[in-house]
């Protein structure tokens, strides 16, 4: 995925300005704190996906089930 779409919400970020937030981070984390946040946001990430496909096959399912979607 391209990093534009990623940011798409911020606008037209440049090389210069991801330079400044990506130092910024690094100063206010410190760079032992950095791995560790990167793992929890993956981990959350992972979970929404997970509960987004959980909701998704419930639904199929519930579909699949209902008398009233079937022709006889």
């Amino acid at each position: 995925m391209c990093l534009s779409t990623i940011f798409l919400f911020l606008g037209d970020l440049g090389g210069g300005e991801m330079m400044v937030i990506l130092t910024a981070v690094l100063l206010l984390f410190g760079a032992d704190r950095i791995p560790g946040i990167a793992r929890s946001m993956g981990r959350g990430i992972r979970e929404f996906k997970d509960a987004t496909n959980e909701i998704k096959h419930e639904l199929e399912q519930s579909i699949k089930d209902d008398p009233k979607s079937k022709t006889d």
